[in-house]
């Protein structure tokens, strides 16, 4: 059995507040967990998914239903399917309050962060936390028993990780990848063309890890900048893209300002790439760059939302690829080499060197914590991973 991190979260939320919102892309592990907190939940839970009609038709009246509820947990799973319900839920918590029932009263699932903020921010502000989950990261997996190079090759969607075979685990990526373009697109964002995005995010898997231009994407796909935005908005809201943005601190440097983007997950971009086994993945450019990718998603899971995450780099060369900010003072610095005899580039250090950073570290493929030069030490990323979660 696989323990994910963000269990005992949820239950401290939910301990803590009357309503947890948790937002995760489909397929993600978001209803396992649900179930796994409603099996042994003090008083009993209720479980709705509101993708079943029969489910929807509950909610009807959904004030009435949800207040028989009363000291059980309710979860309601895909609650974008039923956004006047936040209306009712403000109602619900606030009498419940006044009789004593101050926590642990309702879990909502949902499969696009922005939507449900955009729903919800006003109507339980101060009711309600949000959490992200992301797919299974190096310190769910290792301990499983699941190879690192596995998790790299299949990525983190449970399904895809535990398939069978490599081309199983491909085709259940080629189904979820057609399912967000054909389903997900037109109904988050009906005016955006499902097959104009599906372009769009094989572009980003081509160029992983890359500064983005927009000018060069809105020339290849035929469309405008602000359209090229609209399209990267939905990717990064549905938490299929990760936009790292750069460090822009006030260092008397010419530093980069356009952000680097990412497929969060490396299984849906070597699914993008048609990469299958893992002798595809090593012999195809990406393969860097896509390690780096999967390190620095794993990483900044890890730090969690005490640290702010960036990239940094000058037009001279110094660059620093994970760079992670804590009370506004940048504490981190991580370099990721796909080389068993890694050794940090110059520019790695002149940036250091810029922000005064004294924890440097090159994430490798290896376990062993080897001093480098320049104050730098090599590290496994689930070393580090544990580093950062502690």
């Amino acid at each position: 059995m696989i323990i994910r991190t963000a269990d005992a979260t949820v239950r401290q939320k939910l301990l803590q507040l009357p309503a947890v919102v948790l937002l995760g892309p489909r397929q993600v592990g978001k209803t396992t967990l649900a179930r796994q907190i409603a099996s042994d939940w003090p008083g009993g839970a209720v479980y709705l998914d509101l993708e079943r009609p029969a489910d929807r038709l509950r909610l009807e009246d959904a004030d009435s239903y949800l207040r028989a509820q009363q000291g059980k947990l309710v979860i309601l799973d895909e609650i974008h399917r039923a956004p006047g319900v936040f209306e009712v839920l403000r109602g619900i918590i606030d009498d419940n309050r006044q009789a004593g029932l101050r926590n642990g009263q309702f879990l909502l699932l949902g499969s696009a962060g922005l939507e449900l903020m955009r729903q919800s921010s006003e109507t339980l502000a101060g009711r309600v936390a949000y959490l992200d989950i992301a797919p299974l990261g190096s310190l769910e997996a290792e301990p499983a028993g699941i190879q690192s190079q596995q998790l790299w090759l299949r990525g983190g969607f449970p399904d895809s990780l535990l398939a069978p075979d490599d081309v199983q685990s491909l085709d259940w990526r080629r189904d979820f990848i057609r399912s967000y373009l054909e389903r997900d697109v037109p109904m988050f964002a009906p005016r955006l063309p499902a097959e104009t995005v599906g372009r769009l995010w094989t572009m980003m898997a081509h160029s992983q890890g890359s500064v983005l231009n927009q000018a060069r994407i809105a020339s290849a796909l035929g469309v405008a900048n602000p359209t090229i935005d609209r399209y990267i908005d939905l990717l990064v809201d549905l938490q299929l893209l990760r936009r790292l943005r750069p460090w822009g601190g006030n260092i008397g440097k010419r530093l980069v300002k356009s952000p680097k983007v990412y497929v969060r997950d490396s299984g849906l971009l070597h699914g993008l790439l048609e990469l299958e086994t893992l002798n595809d993945l090593l012999g195809h450019p990406v393969c860097g760059l896509s390690f780096e990718g999967h390190c620095i998603e794993n990483l900044i899971q890890a730090a969690g939302s005490r640290r702010v995450p960036y990239f940094y780099r000058t037009q001279v060369g110094a660059e620093i690829d994970l760079l992670l900010e804590k009370g506004g003072r940048p504490e981190i610095a991580i370099e990721v080499k796909r080389s068993m005899a890694p050794s940090p580039k110059r520019g790695f250090s002149l940036a250091c060197d810029d922000l005064q950073i004294e924890q440097r570290y090159v994430v490798y493929p290896g376990t062993e914590r080897i001093p480098l030069r320049h104050g730098a030490q090599a590290i496994g990323l689930q070393e580090l991973a544990g580093l950062l979660l502690s």
